[in-house]
């Protein structure tokens, strides 16, 4: 049903909540918070109720006399040479075009935007600077157009009539870490599994049992398992949705061709990274679609389908909502409390009856195009936004960086 007013506002700033209070963005010195669905002080690792992205965003900050985050031998190297004798820059002021320096914690060069290392103001310093003519800055409004045209081109989802959903219950923001249950029916009443034999689906669906949900259990794929990414990434760009997302990259000057394209995408979403004890035991496929379990809780686990399926199985018991989007068909964004498994996810937003290429493409797009940011969209004439981080303890070559995690938040906050 289509929502506006002050009721609309209302479930917009309980979407911007959860996405605000999930992570550790500008909170990573704060002190403990009874009201927060997950903490960011230097504690939350002994009682394992830390936001998915403390370690990435907050590790840097932690006291120095504890263990130093996993590192490969290349960040090892750079870690142990001299640095230097003053404050690296934070801004790109005065900074345009300058050199690569690897000693500088952002940059404001032409392809700081191709790595996810610009510095946070690059677009107001030097987004007139003639970076916009060749593989950098993609702007708001162009975002908004793209999205709305990925949007369009989502033939393979789930119509009115496929779905049928049983949300009971909504909670307000406050209650969302109170792991009670306020919904004691399932989610899905009905789901046509039809919409599972496109090919797309069926491809994506193979990949979910590929994985350990523990992080910690090094990750190991076998020669079928490999042909499975392969098959998912070659069956979603047969679809006018990615070919939409490649025409747009490859007219920024991001890719030369969609070979190109293709051998990025397998690198960042399904290269291979450590969350827990060095292991490569993530990534971040597994940890946006499939779901992780760190330090007894859920991360990650932001795709219905995924939810279907162990819902289906008795393995997800859902527990309430805190916010229902405004589309009056499918795709549909819904903001949830569940378990898993016996384990508890505070505040889980997903795509509802939306198509594999379809959430893919939009988490790809907004990782390529403003890593590490709030990327605001357009779907279906409303304001919506992806939130996505980077992995930035390794790479998978020239400096490019995995995916950490991507999931839907309100673009109004």
């Amino acid at each position: 049903m289509r929502l506006c007013g002050p009721l609309m506002l209302a479930m917009l700033c309980s979407l911007a909540w959860a996405g605000q209070m999930e992570s550790c963005a500008s909170r990573c010195s704060e002190k403990f918070n009874q009201n927060a669905a997950c903490q960011c002080d230097h504690r939350c690792p002994r009682h394992g109720d830390c936001c998915e992205d403390y370690e990435h965003l907050c590790t840097d900050r932690k006291d120095p006399k504890m263990a130093e985050p996993f590192l490969d031998p290349e960040e090892e190297l750079e870690k142990a040479k001299p640095s230097n004798l003053y404050a690296a820059p934070t801004s790109c002021q005065g900074r345009c075009h300058e050199a690569f320096d690897k000693h500088h914690s952002c940059h404001c060069n032409v392809r700081c935007h191709e790595f996810g290392d610009c510095c946070e103001d690059f677009q107001r310093h030097c987004g007139h600077e003639g970076f916009s003519h060749s593989s950098d800055a993609v702007t708001e409004e162009e975002l908004q157009s793209i999205s709305e045209k990925i949007y369009a081109a989502d033939t393979n989802r789930a119509q009115k009539q496929d779905i049928v959903l049983n949300r009971q219950n909504s909670i307000p923001p406050t209650k969302a870490g109170d792991k009670e249950d306020h919904c004691p029916e399932p989610l899905f009443t009905y789901v046509n599994e039809k919409l599972f034999s496109k090919p797309t689906y069926t491809a994506f669906i193979n990949l979910l049992n590929n994985y350990h949900p523990k992080t910690g259990q090094g990750e190991h794929f076998s020669a079928q398992q490999l042909a499975e990414q392969d098959t998912f990434l070659e069956e979603v760009m047969k679809t006018n949705v990615m070919k939409e997302l490649y025409g747009f990259l490859h007219r920024k000057n991001r890719y030369n061709s969609e070979e190109e394209f293709v051998k990025d995408l397998k690198n960042m979403w399904f290269g291979l990274y450590s969350r827990d004890k060095g292991d490569r035991d993530s990534s971040g496929f597994e940890h946006v679609f499939s779901g992780e379990i760190k330090h007894g809780k859920v991360t990650g686990f932001h795709n219905w389908i995924r939810f279907y399926f162990q819902e289906k199985e008795g393995l997800v018991d859902y527990y309430s909502h805190i916010y229902d989007g405004p589309w009056d068909s499918y795709p549909d964004v819904l903001a949830m409390q569940f378990n898993w498994d016996g384990y508890y996810k505070e505040v889980g937003s997903a795509f509802i009856g939306s198509s594999p290429e379809f959430e893919f493409a939009l988490y790809s797009l907004c990782y390529i195009a403003q890593p590490g940011k709030k990327c605001k969209l357009n779907l279906g004439g409303y304001p919506l936004a992806i939130q996505t981080y980077t992995w930035d303890k390794t790479t998978y070559g020239n400096g490019k960086k995995y995916i950490a995690t991507a999931y839907v938040v309100s673009s109004t906050h």
